[in-house]
């Protein structure tokens, strides 16, 4: 099944972005050709651009220590499997003391002047071709295993930050609870009961070649079903649709 997921809050929805941009750095980087290092370059200046905007170290931060906090409480609880317990306090611990002690996010970087001019020229259109920075065009056509040490260089000081987002979301996916729910007439809705959610999860058969369009607050989730036509544009559907949903309060 395919899986959609929306944010609650501009904070998941800011991970949620950072966790799509690291995938792509993480297999962009891995290639070999050099025109994959630039989408990987692009993409680091991505991450830099939204830990410009918003202290996302502070945030993931805070988010391990409450689920340290959370989760503390729960040692000599009656139901809960003590060694699995303490192994994620463990894993908590690591990832919040190593994401403690790296300095402001991307500073690195943002001293690497070379690395500034770089990033404005790929802010314009075909601004980074031979003729406009011929320094990248070097670098470029350096043997792949410089490039590749180069690239790992330049995204090793986000590594903690990513294993600590990465751990905060999978806490949160893991609090939710996979239900089965049909969208009538290819429309759904459902209060929350004054319960904070801050993640809406949705799995979708993708044959019948449908998707949710979702939005939400604090009150209430509206999903409603769309296809593609030839044009791929989006048309909403009327028929009945079957699918899993898991709202998640961590």
């Amino acid at each position: 099944m395919t899986l959609y997921e929306y944010p609650f809050n501009e904070r998941i929805r800011a991970y949620l972005r950072l966790e799509y941009l690291f995938d792509r750095l993480v297999f962009f980087s891995g290639a070999g050709d050099h025109r994959l290092h630039q989408v990987a370059m692009t993409t680091l200046f991505d991450i830099l651009d939204i830990c410009e905007r918003t202290d996302m170290k502070g945030a993931v931060l805070q988010d391990l220590e409450r689920q340290r906090l959370a989760l503390g409480g729960l040692r000599d609880h009656p139901g809960v499997a003590q060694d699995a317990l303490e192994s994620m306090l463990q894993e908590l611990e690591r990832v919040f003391a190593a994401l403690s002690v790296v300095g402001k996010t991307g500073q690195v970087l943002r001293e690497n002047e070379w690395l500034g001019s770089l990033r404005g020229r790929f802010s314009v259109p075909g601004g980074a071709t031979q003729m406009d920075m011929p320094s990248y065009h070097a670098w470029q056509n350096r043997p792949e295993a410089q490039r590749l040490a180069d690239l790992r260089s330049w995204i090793q000081p986000f590594q903690a930050l990513q294993d600590g987002l990465t751990l905060v979301l999978r806490l949160l996916r893991g609090a939710g609870h996979r239900t089965e729910a049909l969208a009538e007439a290819g429309a759904y809705q459902q209060m929350l009961g004054g319960k904070v959610y801050q993640l809406l999860r949705v799995w979708v058969d993708p044959e019948p070649g449908c998707f949710p369009e979702i939005s939400a607050n604090k009150y209430m989730v509206w999903i409603r079903f769309s296809a593609q036509s030839g044009e791929l544009k989006p048309q909403q559907i009327c028929r009945n649709v079957g699918f899993e949903m898991a709202l998640c309060a961590a």
